[in-house]
This record gives structure tokens, sequence and C-alpha cells, in this order.
């Protein structure tokens, strides 16, 4: 099985066995990797509550931090609920994938730009899995309404605004893209921004 075949699986499992009835506003995917190797990543796969948002406001300086800053996010928002892609299944398919790909390297050797490449490739599955949670409807059928999907790496919060618009409809990340200066809302929907 691909490796972003083993996420979509599990990940879907995952917000399947979340509580309907919580007022979860946001899927969240902390993207990560083992002591920081990026040929060991994971998604830790959670999500926030309304109630969460209502509590943090009363520390946050405004509305925007209290409801999307990971700062903020509840222990189910930060950690998740389950870590996904370092479990053996996981940790075998995506070395046999970056393998394939020519992005594995030994300890021993220098990775030349391939750590970088790792890192890229790792994000796009995860948007891609973020992607494919609503368009098969696995959100809606678990949560009953849409909600989006938050991407953020805790190393690189400078990718969280581009990751989360490529992994949603438009009009799911409105309120979250607002803080980003720099967005294109008309980006989401899975598209890439146009040049």
């Amino acid at each position: 099985m691909a490796f972003a075949e083993h996420l979509e699986r599990v990940v879907g499992e995952v917000v399947g066995e979340f509580p309907a009835d919580a007022g979860i506003y946001a899927v969240t995917f902390r993207i990560d990797s083992t002591d920081q190797d990026p040929r060991y990543p994971y998604v830790s796969v959670g999500y926030a509550t309304e109630a969460d948002a209502a509590k943090s406001a009363r520390t946050a300086s405004d509305a925007w931090e209290a409801r999307w800053s990971h700062a903020y996010f509840p222990e189910t928002g930060l950690e998740g609920v389950r870590v996904v892609g370092c479990d053996p299944e996981g940790a075998e398919a995506h070395r046999r994938e970056a393998e394939r790909r020519g992005l594995w390297y030994e300890d021993d050797e220098e990775p030349y730009g391939r750590d970088e490449l790792l890192v890229e490739w790792f994000y796009e599955v995860c948007v891609g899995v973020a992607r494919r949670l609503h368009g098969s409807g696995r959100i809606v059928e678990a949560l009953g309404r849409p909600v989006p999907v938050i991407l953020y790496d805790m190393f690189d919060l400078d990718a969280m605004f581009r990751l989360t618009a490529d992994a949603n409809p438009a009009e799911l990340v409105v309120e979250f893209m607002a803080e980003d200066t720099g967005a294109d809302l008309t980006v989401g929907s899975g598209e890439s921004p146009r040049a």
C-alpha cells in the first residue's frame, strides 16, 4: 500500500471516531517528524471545539488567536488524538516510496537537499489527505457538517496558511485565512495559487 493511501485510510478512521456532538469547528493536522528527521514524518490528527475557543478567548489577544492559533488549541488539537505515519505500516510504506523516489538517505550520507524534498512531499501527502476527507464526504459524515482541516508545522509556521488554503474549499477557511496578510482568498478547493 502506498504511503498516502495508508495515511488516508487511518486518518479517515480517526476522524470517524471524533465525537460528532462535541461542537468541533476544525480538524487539526500537526505535521511533525521523529527527532526532526524528515525521513520519519508523522501527522497528529486532532480537533478543536467551540468550547475550547470560548475558553481560550479569556486569555487570547483577539478572537482569531483564540480560535485559530495553534498556541491556543486544546490538547486534542495540539497533540491530536492519534499519530499517523510513524506506525510500523506507515513508516515502512514511507521508506519504500522515499527510496523509489530517490529521496532516502542513510545517517552517514549528506542529504543534498533530499531532506527538504522529503518535507515538501509529506506536505503534499497531508494536503491530499485533507482534500480527500472533504471530497469523500468523510468529515460531513463524521461531524454532520463541513469543517476546515488546519495544517501546521511547529517548525515552519509560515507554511500553515499555504497548506491550509491548499487543503480546503475556500469558503471553509475565509475566517482562518483573514490573518494571513499575503493570502489570496480565492485560492482553495485544492487549487494551487493562480499565477
